[in-house]
């Protein structure tokens, strides 16, 4: 049956079309129609499959729930559900694009995914599989915990496609404002998870939590730097902005990465990479725009850095007073401590 739908999954672009692409204006790459309900039905049901029922089945599985091949099974066909719906869509047509691209290599994950788990469950462990089964176990775990982030990018192509933008010569900036945003998001998850259960962790590394920061910092700032401008073209007083942003960044994250260890090698705290994420607030939110309402929205995911960054470097400072935790364990954080990633999540799900 497995390889059944691997075939099937394989196929299913040639064999399916994706609408009448003569629909769509010279020069364009959407049709003007509306999303049918097909292709509604497509959305939400891998959002559903990719952004809730996969992560859950995760975390199931890291914990050894019961629960966990119940709920992967059932992603699964919900997963290939819509999979298959999103190729019988009429309404908006799309030109060839990324996202009916990079879809076939996300359901071959899946499907990898699922023989594995299913060789797995049948405990079959005499003679060469039981050599290699340890293997299998870690490729097992490792596509699983890289699909949430698989998904995500595939969903973000999904709402590009879907627009119809970050084309031409808009696409050095969306690649950058997506990738800093995505990131965003994932350091809010990353930050959440080690204050409430990575300070061992963070410990065995022998490194402070800025220095973590402050290498994100650095690879966001590279990302800014050589992305915003459109090389071969004109300078705009925006690309200047943003690359000038960007050297700030990765010339910061250095310094905070130097900064987080003390002269016997042991971790050190510093508040460098939040006066990062304090000054980069202040210059989003007097970021002029083309129009009204995107000044506005930047100016509002400015004023909500700034209070981020605010609050990082009162809890380091203030509440933490250079300590990585104020329990022996860090199991109790501080309440205050909860401010920072809540405080910075409005402008990461928004960017």
């Amino acid at each position: 049956m497995l390889g059944s739908i691997a075939l099937g999954l394989a196929l299913s672009p040639v064999v399916m079309a994706h609408g009448d692409h003569h629909k769509i204006p010279d020069g364009k790459v959407i049709s003007g129609d509306p999303l049918d309900t097909t292709l509604w039905i497509h959305i939400l049901l891998m959002t559903l499959a990719f952004g809730l029922i996969f992560p859950t089945g995760m975390v199931l599985g890291i914990v050894r729930s019961r629960y966990h091949v119940p709920v992967q099974v059932v992603g699964t066909a919900v997963a290939i559900l819509a999979y298959f719906l999103g190729h019988l869509h009429k309404g908006r047509q799309f030109a060839p694009n990324i996202h009916a691209s990079f879809a076939n290599s996300l359901m071959l994950m899946l499907v990898v995914q699922v023989v594995l788990g299913v060789y797995l469950k049948l405990h079959i462990e005499r003679g060469f599989h039981g050599r290699i089964r340890q293997y299998v176990v870690v490729t097992h775990g490792v596509v699983g915990k890289i699909m949430p982030l698989v998904s995500w990018i595939q969903m973000v192509f999904g709402g590009i496609t879907a627009l119809g933008f970050c084309r031409a010569d808009h696409l050095g900036q969306c690649l950058a404002h997506f990738i800093m945003g995505s990131a965003f998001i994932a350091y809010g998850i990353i930050l959440t998870i080690l204050l409430l259960v990575g300070q061992f962790w963070l410990r065995s590394t022998g490194r402070s939590q800025e220095f973590f920061d402050s290498a994100v910092i650095t690879a966001w700032g590279f990302v800014n730097t050589f992305t915003e401008h459109r090389w071969g073209s004109e300078w705009s007083h925006s690309d200047m902005q943003h690359t000038t942003m960007g050297i700030i960044w990765w010339c910061a994250g250095l310094l905070g990465m130097w900064l987080s260890r003390k002269r016997n090698g042991r971790p050190k705290r510093n508040i460098f990479p939040a006066v990062v994420i304090l000054l980069t607030g202040y210059a989003m939110s007097s970021h002029a725009q083309h129009l009204m309402l995107s000044t506005m929205v930047h100016s509002v995911f400015g004023y909500t850095l700034m209070a981020a960054g605010a609050a990082r470097i009162i809890e380091i400072s203030f509440v933490l007073k250079d300590r990585s935790t104020l329990s022996p364990d860090g199991s109790d954080p501080n309440s205050f401590q909860y401010l920072t990633p809540y405080v910075s999540l409005p402008f990461r799900r928004a960017f």
